[in-house]
């Protein structure tokens, strides 16, 4: 049976309710495992290692994509930020972004839904926003301060 969906950089799975979710393949480009500063372990562990800028799926394979990118530019080299989010090229974080919104929508199906999420503690989501030209339908902030952001968007028929 085909999987309906995926999440991109799926990182540890943070805010899955079934980290291990049968319907839903897990792609990240890393695999790693660490030991964060409180003793926790932290484990990214893809089904598919696999960049967002480039996935190894076809066109229009999942009902729904979740796409929660690395939101840092800034972070130690060994830091648990770093760690536990990723880190974005400070130099062509808007190019590998706006990558990963045309992959999204390249292998979500007609009437499939994008989650996308992002906090804005380095980069403004506005400026993420613009390096798309699809239209979100539910736009929801969270969190501490307000600065993560839930933004759905609905693929259009082909």
């Amino acid at each position: 049976m085909e999987k309906a969906i995926l999440d991109m950089c799926c990182g540890s799975r943070m805010f899955w309710f079934d980290k291990n979710d049968d319907r839903a393949v897990f792609s990240d480009v890393r695999s790693e495992e660490h030991i964060l500063c409180d003793g926790r372990s932290l484990v990214i562990s893809p089904d598919v290692l696999a960049d967002f800028r480039q996935l190894p799926f076809a066109d229009s394979s999942f009902a729904q994509v979740v796409f929660d990118p690395p939101h840092l530019v800034r972070a130690g080299e060994k830091s648990w930020m770093r760690k536990k989010y990723g880190v974005l090229d400070i130099k062509t974080w808007r190019e590998d972004i706006s990558a990963g919104f045309l992959e999204a929508f390249r292998v979500l199906r007609p009437h499939g839904t994008l989650i996308f999420k992002w906090n804005e503690t380095q980069i403004s989501v506005a400026k993420v926003i613009a390096l798309t030209n699809q239209k979100p339908t539910i736009w929801q902030r969270t969190g501490k301060g307000d600065k993560t952001h839930w933004i759905l968007f609905l693929k259009e028929s082909a």
